[in-house]
């Protein structure tokens, strides 16, 4: 039986260089029952898996999960056990500020360091939609290098046309990352990024706010 897995799903904009796709939300079943602990009140239960094997919260059980979640952190420690992995796709830049978040996440990334050379360069390698014409002009210049040193490195296998690309990498350059979190991260990262002025972190909040049950157990908190 499968708790939830998307389809796959991609939040995004035209003029935006990241993505969210291949979400997947796991454990929620044994989260809810843990949460039910401190009470003893398993035989108030009511959660059910539907006819596509999806996990769904009953009346008893969500209103416990949400009175939980908006009682602090101390008290929906269950949230740490409702776990999120999903690809991201998105600009260097971008994934050394996500980097503060080491704990309860874990990431596998595309390598630079393996599979820099593999492809050609192009522009759809960078998040540049809001750079200037000269600045554009500059990029332009830098991927041509790259490419450049990238075909000798082929050629030759001499190290220093890849270190030369290595070093030389614009953080507007995308990598692809698979990241497994759970709830209460993603309600530190909600909060903290929502209103970021990296439009990247906006489209990352909007993939959260649809998880299942974002709206009672993720956006808890009261903002008056």
């Amino acid at each position: 039986m499968i708790e939830y897995i998307s389809k796959v799903m991609s939040f995004e904009s035209e003029s935006l260089m990241l993505t969210v796709e291949k979400v997947s939300v796991m454990n929620m079943e044994n989260a809810i029952r843990g949460a039910r602990n401190p009470m003893n009140s398993w035989t108030r239960m009511d959660s059910y898996y539907n006819e596509a094997g999806e996990f769904v919260l009953g009346e008893n059980d969500l209103a416990l999960a949400e009175r939980l979640a908006k009682a602090g952190s101390d008290h929906r420690k269950f949230l740490r056990q409702i776990f999120v992995s999903m690809d991201i796709n998105a600009p260097l830049y971008w994934w050394k500020e996500f980097d503060t978040y080491k704990v309860g996440t874990v990431a596998n990334s595309c390598s630079t360091m393996h599979k820099i050379q593999a492809k050609e360069f192009s522009r759809e390698d960078f998040s540049c939609d809001r750079m200037t014409e000269g600045a554009l002009t500059v990029l332009d210049g830098v991927i041509e290098y790259l490419e450049g040193e990238r075909r000798r490195f082929l050629e030759t296998k001499d190290k220093s046309h890849w270190h030369n690309m290595i070093q030389l990498l614009p953080s507007s350059f995308n990598q692809l990352r698979t990241v497994t979190l759970n709830y209460e991260v993603l309600i530190n990262v909600y909060y903290a990024r929502r209103h970021h002025k990296l439009a990247e972190w906006h489209i990352l909040c909007d993939a959260i706010a649809a998880l299942p049950y974002a709206d009672r157990l993720i956006l808890v908190k009261n903002e008056e």
